[in-house]
């Protein structure tokens, strides 16, 4: 099947004893016991394994490719894929320019076990590979990276990678344009806050591995930690993937409008657009002013919702990276463009301009 009819059907089965065509959220925490020990399925307790999730997981993996875990948010996620390749006093490397909350979860809270890590930037290639050692065992990339929009070349990462196990925060390209797994990574990340979920109304994460081995590394981490995410917050997920084919292609040609005029808009400078995906960044002397004055453009935190948003990274989202290489420039206004129409968000612009 061709991505947007995957999309649709990917995960879902009609209800056995009714036949819904879409099947019931399973809101319940314990589930009843044949025997002591025997239960149906995998289904005993709602951290290890919970009905809505499991359709979930199934769509995710059938989207990206691989074997998907669901947790409560794309930090967890993030989470249990380091603990569960790298262990305490190992290397990762992760890019210069990336999502404040993953540097402050690996400089903040895992070097204090001892995970050493050091920052590049991933467009160099010979960069990267100088920056793999004999105890690294992550690469994490992000692409488009987070605020400032780089595109990384993800096989030739991986062509670089020697031992290293090669993780892809997937979250701004989703899969419907991209499929890292495919291009020889080992794992996958999503905030499915973000595009996957797509109406800013719900909180999760995802992981998609390739190898069944490393999913179970995954599973057990997921279980034993417990940072999975409500049954309700998996159904609003898998409804999301159901119109995602539809909502990124709306993202994408709104991005390549706003883009396009900001090119010629009056103190604007450094557009920047991927070529896909609702997102745009670019400079500009009075970015706290423009982000405070939008009236289509809500000012907000996150993106990929279906209205538009407005943020000032520095200022926001990534406080915890001020004073690292990772530091973003003040000036900086990171777009995510909604599905409204394109000129009311184009005029919204200018009368904040």
């Amino acid at each position: 099947m061709r991505f947007a009819t995957k999309a649709v059907h990917a995960g879902l089965e009609p209800d056995p004893g009714f036949g819904d065509i879409v099947p019931a959220i399973h809101m319940a925490s314990t589930y009843v016991q044949q025997a002591p020990g025997e239960f149906r399925e995998q289904y005993d307790y709602s951290r290890s394994a919970n009905p809505t999730r499991s359709a979930l997981e199934r769509a995710l993996g059938e989207l990206e490719g691989g074997y998907a875990s669901a947790f409560s948010s794309g930090m967890a996620a993030t989470h249990a894929l380091i603990t569960t390749v790298a262990e305490a006093g190992a290397h990762v490397v992760l890019p210069d320019d990336l999502y404040g909350g993953t540097y402050r979860l690996v400089d903040k809270v895992l070097s204090r076990w001892g995970l050493e890590y050091t920052m590049v930037d991933q467009t160099d290639l010979d960069a990267v590979e100088r920056a793999v050692r004999d105890d690294t065992r992550l690469i994490w990339v992000e692409t488009p990276t987070n605020p400032t929009l780089k595109v990384i070349d993800i096989e030739a990462i991986v062509a670089r990678k020697r031992h290293a196990f090669v993780a892809v925060d997937n979250t701004f390209a989703t899969p419907f344009y991209q499929r890292p797994l495919e291009l020889g990574a080992d794992a996958v990340m999503h905030s499915t806050t973000k595009y996957l979920g797509g109406h800013s109304d719900t909180l999760g994460g995802a992981l998609i591995v390739r190898d069944e081995a490393r999913y179970e590394g995954v599973r057990f981490v997921q279980n034993s930690v417990g940072a999975v995410p409500g049954p309700l917050d998996c159904f609003l997920v898998h409804r999301g993937l159901r119109t995602l084919a539809m909502r990124m292609a709306a993202h994408t040609e709104n991005a390549r409008a706003v883009s396009a005029w900001l090119r010629d808009a009056e103190g604007v400078r450094d557009v920047r657009w991927p070529g896909f995906s609702g997102m745009v960044s670019f400079l500009h002397e009075d970015a706290v002013r423009i982000a405070a004055s939008t009236k289509v453009f809500s000012l907000a935190e996150s993106l990929g919702g279906v209205e538009a948003l407005i943020e000032v990274p520095q200022a926001m989202t990534h406080q915890s990276v001020e004073d690292s290489a990772a530091a973003v420039h003040p000036h900086l206004v990171r777009l995510s463009c909604g599905i409204e129409d394109a000129q009311d968000l184009i005029e919204d612009l200018a009368q904040a301009i």
